[in-house]
């Protein structure tokens, strides 16, 4: 017998620990408690999560310094690669808000679409090849479906 939430109703629910910063800094974000059923909707095991919200020039270093690439990015997912899993995630609202404009999306289901994608990156799903791209995608449109969110990659 399963729940609503698709765990079988004797399965142990992850715990999560999430810390959000900088959210104080941009208007129009969602509530803490949003930012929290989005992360644990996205959980499939338990987790310490930092949730930062940066600027341009924020994202922009990070992604120089850790990806070599010298512009910012939508999202960048620190993984510690520890039980249970531990990882920061770093989201650029203006590139956010930038990309959710140019392919006429809402803002707010494109950062629920990265606020998910971050988590499953911190779980250790990847898109490095097609095969994992394809499994992610499944993923993270199946959760986004639960939240009433488009099809991301439509």
């Amino acid at each position: 017998m399963t729940t609503t939430s698709g765990r079988p109703r004797n399965a142990r629910v992850p715990s999560l620990r999430l810390a959000i910063q900088g959210n104080a800094a941009f208007h129009a974000l969602p509530a803490r408690s949003t930012l929290r059923r989005w992360a644990r909707l996205a959980l499939g095991q338990s987790a310490v999560i930092v949730l930062r919200f940066v600027g341009t020039r924020e994202g922009r270093k990070l992604n120089r310094e850790f990806r070599g690439q010298d512009h910012a990015t939508n999202v960048l997912t620190f993984d510690y690669m520890e039980k249970p899993v531990r990882a920061d995630i770093v989201i650029c609202v203006p590139v956010v808000r930038a990309e959710a404009r140019a392919q006429e999306k809402t803002f707010r289901d494109h950062l629920a679409h990265l606020v998910i994608h971050g988590l499953l990156h911190a779980q250790g799903h990847d898109h490095v090849s097609h095969a994992q791209a394809e499994k992610m995608e499944a993923r993270e449109r199946k959760l986004l479906a639960r939240l009433n969110v488009a099809d991301p990659y439509a």
